[in-house]
């Protein structure tokens, strides 16, 4: 540090500092317009108990791959859900675990269980989207409604009720949520938030009406949307070749004209997503760029904006104060310091309001380093930007060409 300080004099100083605020502060700015909406947002929904008209108006469909380690719970959330739900079609492609015993065990139990198994993946599609687009197919006429839920989901009792019943009294057309995460081990309490917070800082918090369908944000892992409006969309046939096919089918519908939400489910519905940082790091990173469901521009501004508010600060504002101290106070350099030590504190604040959003009874001891999270931010911005240079080859134990 001393070399550096004796290398720069106070006038490159300046120069460094003046071009970091032409960088960061336009992102900035564009970043506090966003997070603005979060006091009039949407609340969280809430368990609710399904009136009578909702009687078998849900299908909701499940797609698998060697998902053994991790149904059960999604399989014994389903079970406890009520008359609203009129079947569950899980799709396997050809599990090579014991994920088809575990269904049929649940169907069983249940006859709302149903195993099916897709059809040979055609070239152009992605496993994921086809299996969806395949349990669409064989689901109910009856069903005003298809859920999509990812087997690695835990549904709470009242789940299917509530988010039908905020999708017909917001006149929603395709709804989606955001989960509670589940953690267990430190790394991945340190890593994931930081990949998560690539999210918030993108799109508006969930439950703010998203201004324009390109920025649309959808999760896949519980996903509900109208029966005419998948026909009149074709299934999943628009989002076949889509890593992201949740947010791509939703930008999609968005511009057809129909309404999209995306809501705080963190009362309803939980996830436990990968095991560890190394996995968190390898398989979510692979499509938070939402490149395929995002224009070109749109995703190098978003790689700006990330780099800028969320990638930089923690790295440059201990590296200003220090000048600052040393008297460095030439308009610039001060104006960034503050600019950077602004954003901390935003990044910081922003730890309390995404709390509630992680489930802490499965690992109490190692949930602290999320508060230290934001000290990753720069690794899950350099995610992004690996992730966003490639497609990826290999998702779920399948590879791609």
């Amino acid at each position: 540090m001393i070399g550096l300080i004796n290398f720069f004099n106070q006038e490159t100083w300046g120069m460094f500092s003046l071009g970091l605020l032409l960088l960061q502060l336009p992102a900035a700015l564009i970043l506090l317009s966003r997070l603005c909406k979060g006091p009039w947002r949407r609340p969280p929904l809430e368990p609710k108990t399904p009136i009578p008209e909702l009687v078998g108006a849900v299908s909701v469909v499940i797609p698998t791959l060697n998902e053994a380690l991790r149904i059960s719970p999604c399989l014994t959330g389903l079970s406890r859900q009520s008359y609203e739900l009129r079947e569950i079609i899980v799709v396997d492609s050809y599990s090579r675990d014991r994920t088809p015993e575990l269904v049929k065990a649940a169907a069983n139990k249940d006859p709302r269980f149903r195993l099916i198994n897709d059809p040979e993946l055609p070239p152009g599609w992605v496993g994921r989207p086809w299996a969806l687009h395949n349990g669409f197919l064989h689901s109910s006429a009856k069903s005003k409604w298809i859920l999509g839920l990812d087997a690695d989901t835990q549904p709470q009792l009242g789940l299917v009720a509530s988010v039908v019943e905020a999708a017909e009294t917001d006149g929603y057309d395709l709804v989606s949520l955001s989960p509670q995460f589940i953690l267990k081990y430190p790394g991945e309490w340190w890593l994931q938030p930081a990949l998560l917070m690539t999210l918030l800082y993108r799109f508006d918090p969930a439950g703010a009406k998203a201004a324009t369908p390109e920025r649309v944000m959808a999760n896949g892992q519980c996903f509900l949307c109208r029966r005419e409006v998948l026909e009149q969309l074709g299934g999943y046939e628009s989002a076949k070749g889509s890593f992201c096919d949740d947010v791509t089918l939703a930008r999609n519908a968005a511009e057809a004209g129909f309404r999209v939400g995306f809501l705080d489910g963190k009362k309803v519905i939980k996830v436990r997503m990968y095991e560890g940082a190394a996995e968190t790091w390898r398989e979510w990173g692979r499509s938070l760029d939402l490149k395929d469901a995002s224009s070109s521009s749109q995703l190098w501004g978003d790689l700006w904006l990330l780099f800028s508010v969320q990638g930089l600060p923690v790295l440059v504002a201990p590296i200003l104060l220090i000048f600052v101290t040393l008297g460095y106070n030439s308009p610039p350099v001060m104006l960034s310091a503050g600019l950077n030590l602004f954003l901390l504190v935003i990044r910081f604040g922003l730890l309390l309001a995404i709390a509630p959003s992680y489930d802490r009874t499965n690992s109490f001891i190692a949930s602290w380093l999320f508060w230290l999270s934001p000290f990753a931010d720069p690794l899950a911005v350099w995610r992004i930007f690996l992730s966003a240079w490639k497609q990826p080859t290999q998702w779920r134990g399948r590879v791609y060409q």
